[in-house]
């Protein structure tokens, strides 16, 4: 399979083009420089070529949920517009029994998981966390439970007083199956200190995942982008995730989340371009060539930017969400969620092929 059919005149450039079609991986210098081009078109040729390598031209999603048992929150992190205080109108903390009746009068058959998280909630013990995935398991057993963050893992650690493992141990016998990936922001602890990010720190967030790894758990990771971080950070922050992947292979998909700005009706000068989100993603398929998926969120670049992303390294486009609530606090002009049929047509669309998954990736059924 060639990669860039033409000689590219940029020596640099045309290094990189020479190491990705030979397998050979890219140094930050590298991730930087490609950052700084703006030939976007090479960069998405190339992490095209990246992903048909890996994936051919299957693209996944899953019919999921996402879940929200509670928004009170210790953190105040300085891009969060989900969070509340105990006792501030809109605060609510649900009950096992409470979800159960959310989830029965929103669920449909074709449900395979539940994305779970939600807010620091330190007026709540850790046993509340644990009872809240058990109601859960016990009332739906065949969908999978694809809960909290690794922020949120380390906070039931203080919480709790137990260790980072038996948290997880403690989880995973109420029926936890996998972690979600978010928490991560920007993996740099200037950045997390600059941006108020009063939750686990990088080795924290790099130590849960490792954790969950060894316990035999696959799981997501995120990066937030678009605020304050530079290029560098970023490139730094996918060679964290790529290193610990060379350690245990515990991740299944790379999730790039474009940041949101907290007002819905803010101008289009206070979001990412459409050309920044296509270069992330890209740059992010050719940096972590040891993870499968690179997922486009349309919950926060669109359906439309989504489909282009299929062209720039994505292999997986999340699932139908239902109701997602954290992005669009935050300023997200999307939809809350997609039908199945939308999926396809969305994956159809942009001459792929669909098909839909279970959270472990395997094929579901395969839409030719």
């Amino acid at each position: 399979m060639s990669v860039v059919a033409l000689p590219h005149q940029d020596k640099k450039m045309a290094e990189i083009i020479e190491k990705v079609k030979n397998g050979v991986r890219l140094s930050l210098e590298d991730g930087v420089y490609l950052y700084e081009s703006d030939d976007l078109l090479t960069i998405g040729q190339l992490a095209n070529e990246a992903n048909l390598r890996k994936n051919g031209k299957k693209v996944y999603f899953i019919e999921n949920m996402s879940l929200y048992f509670t928004n009170v929150c210790e953190s105040y992190c300085a891009f969060c517009n989900f969070r509340k205080d105990e006792g501030e109108e809109g605060a609510y903390t649900l009950s096992g029994q409470e979800m159960i009746e959310y989830v029965e009068q929103h669920i449909h058959p074709g449900v395979r998981e539940f994305h779970i998280v939600g807010g620091h909630n330190n007026h709540v013990p850790f046993q509340y966390y644990v009872d809240s995935l058990k109601a859960l398991n016990e009332r739906f057993p065949n969908v999978t439970l694809k809960a909290y963050t690794a922020a949120e893992i380390e906070f039931f650690s203080r919480l709790s007083g137990l260790s980072i493992k038996e948290v997880l141990q403690e989880l995973q016998k109420a029926g936890l199956k996998t972690l979600t990936g978010g928490g991560a922001e920007i993996l740099s602890d200037q950045y997390r200190q600059k941006m108020k990010v009063d939750k686990a720190n990088v080795d924290q967030y790099l130590d849960v995942h490792r954790t969950a790894h060894k316990l035999g758990m696959k799981t997501h990771t995120t990066m937030l982008y678009g605020s304050i971080e530079s290029h560098e950070d970023r490139i730094r922050h996918m060679i964290q995730i790529r290193e610990l992947q060379d350690e245990t292979n515990g991740f299944m998909v790379f999730i790039p989340l474009s940041m949101q700005p907290k007002n819905k009706n803010a101008s289009i000068m206070r979001r990412n371009s459409a050309y920044e989100d296509l270069k992330t993603i890209a740059i992010s398929r050719l940096m972590l060539d040891n993870i499968d998926h690179i997922k486009a969120y349309f919950i926060n670049i669109g359906t439309q930017l989504t489909q282009v992303a299929l062209s720039f390294g994505a292999s997986d486009v999340h699932g139908t969400i239902l109701k997602e609530r954290i992005s669009h606090a935050a300023g997200a002009v999307t939809p809350e969620g997609m039908t199945r049929k939308e999926l396809i047509w969305l994956i159809k669309g942009a001459g792929r092929i669909p098909v839909e998954r279970d959270t472990f990736y395997n094929e579901i059924e395969v839409y030719e």
